[in-house]
């Protein structure tokens, strides 16, 4: 690469895309991505995950395990445009990474495994991107493998996603005989040379085949299977975008006939306002059909500039506590005020931090300080790069619409807005998972303790997925995670880049507390500091919450009467106190509360808010019923017939609740729902019962109460 990407003007924006890879874990997603990097030019030769060499996959132990851990990001050309991408996990315990990346980016690709379609964590990267309205095109990948069904993927992903797609690709060949496909739109077939490194295809018409004796490789009846399947497929994408568009359908049904540029204008639109999502396929470990997926990137997902503007919140309305905050709408262009979100951090040996950034709007200058409202301070930016894995280029600034890391940041996390302190607005942020398992660690010796919390700090910094806290009771400092394989992970990060060697307990379910019904309560903090009486009521009440996440504070009756720092406080009592319930300190989950009163005098503080907001929330806790409640995680067992008996027996055994089971080609699908508690070593079981081979996956669902009569064996009180 001679330079990188240079924006001049907002007009350059339309040649710039930022997408993410995403899918289930062994769709081939990294491999991808480096055939990408290597047809672009961006690599000189090809990574291979199973080999341990994958650019994308730079860390010890991806590189050791074979799978991505971390998110990666890097730039490339192609066709002359520039394309920032993000290759992410596709490991549940690592859900954290695809969060965070596509919070920023404008659209993805998402890879499915040609002979399993939708897998678990398919339909969770979906589902995150769904949330972060996020437009998609999606690539059918080991078309080579035994078993790849590439119509049967198709109707996994209409079925289980319930998304609507559009097929743009007919498959020639199938498995060990894959050689391209049939293009719908561009109405050729492109067929991949034998040639190792797939760098050339063949491009023919049918009727130039027809017509001479070119010799493409295919056989009469490959060819005549072809023909019968172009007519009804072209038709079928035509009739498709018809129900979209109006003049489209008056033209198919008048004349019939479009150009390639008609057909993928509207299939961009479309793709764009998430209404349909295109298909292609491919094998990107057989070196086919990556370059079309790259020309796909480029003619289907939007650039910065065809996403709606990024929405904000006025600074001054959200301190003021405003019902509702005054929204202010980013646009992407370079003469507006910066604006920018944080939404990676990464250890760097050279200089502490890397900040991954996206910037929404303005130009991010070397030197410049911006404005954190959250941590309320000014941070100044050092120096600018642009990321290539785990290596760099420098710059000396950063344009609205572009992805980039900065370095010399103090203060800023995870979801963080950067912005100019004359317009401080706030952008919204980023979801973060709660952890769900938890470890007690501590330092083999007494020399390492502080150096241990110092690392934990910062990978908590770098991860927000992962939290560290003390025992209210035991006092044991605890690890929390995404599951046993980000434990374990963590562990091995404190060993290997820290040098620090740790004792670590048996995994733990990190429960959640919970409550049955709607309950009131009052507290008065009263007490004479320094000559003046810090007094505060509060009444409060406590609800039932359809979402599960951290408690939801409703300050609206009261906020009119109370400083925006005595409401900042009054808000954080509150949370902090819903972070321990009453059955075994474990935080509560959907809980809403809301502040009927709050009565004050002139030498009240807002620490007296806090406190009296805290001792009102345990008071309305204490006349409510307590439950306890535990993660469950889908999962989905893959298994030969013969075994498929004791494994759903090994699943009701463990509180499993079947859901769905399913034969395709030789292997039985069975999707279960199980609580976490049972699913230790579940690994080294199935192995067993399956003679090894079995294979499983699994996502965080949801939490669920935990039966009355297992309360106390979960809590280690019988």
């Amino acid at each position: 690469m001679s330079s990188l990407f240079t924006l001049k003007k907002s007009e350059d924006l339309k040649r710039l895309r930022n997408i993410g890879v995403m899918a289930h874990i062994d769709a081939g997603k990294t491999t991808t991505t480096e055939r990408i990097l290597y047809y672009s030019g961006r690599s000189h030769k090809i990574g291979e995950v199973h080999d341990g060499n994958a650019i994308m996959d730079w860390m010890e132990q991806e590189q050791e395990r074979g799978i991505t851990i971390t998110s990666a990001a890097t730039s490339l050309f192609w066709n002359n445009q520039s394309i920032n991408i993000i290759d992410t996990p596709g490991h549940v315990d690592f859900t954290i990474e695809v969060e965070r990346s596509l919070r920023v980016l404008d659209g993805g690709v998402v890879v499915f495994d040609g002979v399993n379609g939708v897998e678990a964590q398919s339909e969770t990267v979906w589902r995150q991107a769904n949330r972060y309205k996020v437009p998609r095109i999606c690539f059918i990948n080991k078309m080579d493998r035994v078993g790849a069904d590439y119509l049967e993927s198709i109707a996994s992903i209409e079925k289980k996603l319930k998304a609507k797609t559009l097929t743009l690709h007919i498959p020639i060949g199938k498995e060990a005989d894959f050689k391209g496909f049939y293009d719908i739109v561009l109405q050729k077939i492109l067929l991949w040379k034998n040639e190792e490194l797939g760098k050339e295809y063949n491009i023919y018409s049918i009727e130039d085949i027809k017509n001479s004796s070119t010799n493409c490789g295919l056989s009469d009846l490959e060819l005549k299977n072809l023909e019968s399947q172009i007519n009804k497929s072209r038709n079928n994408l035509l009739e498709n975008l018809s129900d979209f568009d109006e003049n489209f359908m008056e033209k198919f049904l008048t004349e019939g006939n479009f150009s390639e540029e008609e057909i993928k204008k509207l299939i961009r639109k479309l793709t764009c306002e998430q209404k349909v999502f295109p298909v292609l396929c491919g094998s990107a470990f057989k070196n086919k059909g990556v370059q079309t997926l790259l020309d796909a990137i480029l003619d289907y997902l939007p650039n910065p500039l065809d996403v709606p503007p990024a929405e904000s919140f006025s600074l001054r309305s959200l301190q003021k506590k405003e019902e509702n905050p005054k929204v202010v709408l980013i646009k992407t262009d370079f003469k507006e005020p910066v604006v920018a979100l944080v939404f990676k951090l990464a250890k760097d040996s050279f200089s502490g931090y890397l900040t991954y950034i996206r910037v929404y709007s303005g130009v991010l200058k070397e030197g410049q300080s911006l404005f954190n409202p959250r941590a309320q301070k000014k941070e100044k930016i050092n120096k600018i790069v642009k990321m290539h894995s785990n290596s760099r280029q420098e710059l000396k600034e950063l344009k609205a619409g572009d992805i980039g890391a900065v370095i010399g940041l103090k203060f800023s996390v995870t979801g963080d807005t950067l912005c100019e302190a004359a317009n401080p607005v706030v952008l919204e942020s980023i979801n973060l998972p709660l952890p769900v398992i938890s470890v007690a660690i501590e330092a083999k010796s007494t020399a390492d303790q502080k150096k241990m919390l110092e690392a934990l700090d910062q990978l908590q910094k770098e991860d927000p997925s992962c939290q560290v806290k003390t025992h209210s009771e035991t006092a044991q400092l605890l690890l929390y995670g995404m599951g046993e394989l980000h434990l374990e992970i963590l562990i091995d990060r404190l060993l290997r880049e820290y040098k620090i060697k740790i004792n670590a307990g048996a995994p733990q379910v990190s429960f959640r507390e919970g409550i049955t019904k709607s309950s009131t309560g009052q507290a008065v903090f009263e007490k004479e500091i320094a000559e003046k009486l810090h007094y505060a009521k509060v009444k409060l009440e406590i609800n039932l919450s359809k979402d599960k996440g951290p408690l939801f504070v409703d300050l609206s009756a009261v906020s009119k009467n109370l400083l925006p720092e005595f409401l900042e406080s009054l808000e954080n009592g509150l949370k902090e106190a819903a972070g321990a319930g009453l059955l075994a300190s474990y935080p509560l989950v959907g809980v809403s509360v809301c502040v009927t009163q709050v009565d004050i005098t002139e030498d009240s503080s807002a620490m007296s808010v806090k406190v009296a907001g805290s001792l009102a929330f345990r008071e309305a806790l204490k006349s409510n019923e307590s439950i306890l409640m535990e993660p469950i995680f889908k999962l989905e067992v893959r298994s030969p017939g013969e075994f498929i008996g004791a494994i759903i027996g090994d699943l009701n055994s463990r509180r499993g609740k079947i859901q769905n089971t399913e034969m395709k080609e030789d292997l039985n699908f069975v999707t279960a729902e199980v609580p976490l508690y049972h699913l230790f070593g579940y690994a080294t079981n199935v192995r067993s019962l399956s003679q090894g081979r079995a294979s499983f996956s699994m996502e965080f669902l949801d939490y669920n109460v935990v039966p009355k009569k297992l309360i106390d064996k979960f809590l280690g009180r019988v």
